[in-house]
């Protein structure tokens, strides 16, 4: 999947690139899906450059899982020197000048577009429905995955989905309300769910399928809060788990060693990246275990997304999943040193992606890595979540499915602690829910989902202003932070998306 993705990811740069701005400002031509997809293969070599475009820099590879992670509670700047895009989005101080935003924005809508242009292709095509809709299926999810982020981030925004081949025609895009755009990613997400194969070949987990689709749709429901939804489909998976190759894995720890990162029972979707390889566009540029290592070190890093240290002291030592998390001790000159002397940022810093790279650069660069998009851990924790509100309160089946993900965590390496323990009955619902978010920001962490369940749950007063706030901002503005601002250069391309967000 790797060697395809960088193979065909010139053909979209070159036809597909669609950010609202680049089309005014660089139109490509006119173009029409019969002239450019004769064969099913080429609605493939679309759909795998789809694929290609969020395994870049600017999404999967730093600039956007970045922003997530910093709009959290679990990561803070370490190194004040880094530049100030990233400072103004981990401070809730951004402008829609952002270049972090505005860099990202656009990259979206290319794997849109890519996703828009098999679509129509395979439309084009005038195959039988059963050889052509499981393609027709892949690239619906693709263009859902990303209006999913889109959506989230940044609310109302234009929606485009047929494939562009008039340029002008984007000119005067208008924004679709928030609901609006959810309902359109789940008609994409339940044809995804109805086409996509249980398997796709070799078990590739870095492509849909049906289990991710489902999967997919439970996280969407539970966003929308639509508690029934979200626990039929995440029960729906639970209970197809076998037929889709889906379980835990033993040890934690190897979630996060891209050496193993293809074989892994519990990924359901993934962004592949390819060791010591890079392409044109920031394809398969991995930055992530730079971005998150430490300064100074003999493994080198850069000492930028780092935890505060109440991120580190309030999670509990007994717990093996902090020691996976965290490097709190790093081979400095050949010695191990404690973070106490770290050069740059005296903080434990992120151990996921830079302890294990794979092959990689000495910066951990170009890594190996599988950016785990969704686990059958957080299906677990979501119908977990969901039936507890559907139910009033945690029933037995709810408990379990969180004393699952704890008893994994009990086998530190092999040797199996008392921590943490089951969940026992008789928690009431308020006290059971505030458990599994906080079950969600420990199993999760640095997985770039905090930030989204603080948005969807409201919780940004309490976190970031309240007594126990791990990364305190007063400055946090339920009116203004749980939105993004649209990029200036789009507001200034084509007027009609107005207004911009509220507060920028």
């Amino acid at each position: 999947m790797k060697n395809i993705i960088m193979k065909y990811i010139a053909f979209t740069a070159l036809i597909l690139s669609v950010g609202c701005a680049d089309l005014e400002e660089k139109p490509v031509g006119l173009l029409a899906p019969e002239s450019l997809f004769n064969t099913p293969r080429d609605v493939e070599v679309a759909i795998f450059g789809a694929y290609g475009w969020i395994g870049t820099e600017r999404l999967y590879g730093r600039q956007f899982v970045t922003a997530l992670m910093l709009r959290s509670d679990m990561v803070d700047i370490g190194d004040r020197g880094t530049p100030a895009e990233r400072q103004q989005v981990n401070d809730f101080n951004m402008d829609d000048n952002n270049a972090m935003v505005s860099t990202f924005w656009p990259v979206w809508y290319q794997v849109v577009s890519a996703a828009n242009a098999a679509v129509a292709g395979a439309e084009a095509l005038g195959t039988d429905a059963n050889s052509i809709n499981p393609l027709i299926a892949e690239a619906r999810f693709i263009r859902a995955f990303s209006y999913y982020h889109l959506v989230r981030n940044f609310g109302d925004i234009p929606y485009i989905d047929y494939f562009i081949n008039d340029p002008e025609s984007v000119k005067s895009l208008t924004k679709m309300p928030e609901s609006e755009v959810y309902e359109k990613i789940i008609a994409d997400i339940e044809f995804a769910k109805e086409w996509l194969p249980d398997m796709q070949p070799n078990g590739v987990r870095s492509r849909a399928s049906k289990g991710t689709a489902a999967s997919y749709l439970a996280s969407v429901y539970l966003t929308l809060e639509n508690y029934q939804r979200a626990y039929e489909e995440a029960k729906w998976v639970i209970d197809n788990k076998d037929r889709f190759g889906y379980a835990l894995e033993t040890d934690f720890q190897d979630l996060f060693r891209a050496e193993v990162a293809d074989n892994l029972q519990e990924t359901i979707f993934t962004i592949d990246f390819l060791g010591q390889q890079s392409g044109s566009g920031g394809a398969n540029d991995d930055i992530m275990a730079a971005m998150t290592g430490i300064r100074g070190a003999d493994e080198l890093g850069w000492s930028v997304t780092v935890p505060s240290m109440q991120v580190y002291n309030t999670w509990d030592d007994r717990d093996y999943r902090k020691k996976v998390s965290f490097a709190d001790s790093a081979l400095i000159g050949g010695v191990m040193q404690p973070y106490t002397v770290f050069q740059n940022t005296q903080r434990p810093h992120i151990a996921k992606y830079r302890r294990y790279p794979g092959r990689s650069n000495a910066e951990g660069r170009y890594s190996d890595h599988n950016y785990i998009c969704f686990r059958y851990a957080e299906v677990l924790l979501i119908a977990a979540e969901a039936l507890a509100e559907i139910s009033g309160g945690p029933t037995a089946e709810a408990l379990g499915y969180v004393n699952e993900v704890r008893a994994r965590a009990r086998n530190a390496a092999g040797s199996p602690s008392s921590f943490p323990e089951d969940v026992a009955p008789g928690m009431d619902k308020t006290g059971f829910i505030n458990l599994v978010l906080e079950e969600r920001r420990l199993e999760l962490a640095f997985e770039f989902k905090r930030w989204y369940d603080i948005k969807r749950r409201k919780l940004g007063e309490t976190v970031f202003k309240g007594p126990n706030s791990l990364e305190p901002h007063s400055n946090f503005d339920p009116n203004r932070d749980y939105l993004m601002p649209l990029p200036r250069v789009e507001l200034d391309v084509n007027p009609s998306l107005a207004p911009q967000n509220p507060g920028y």
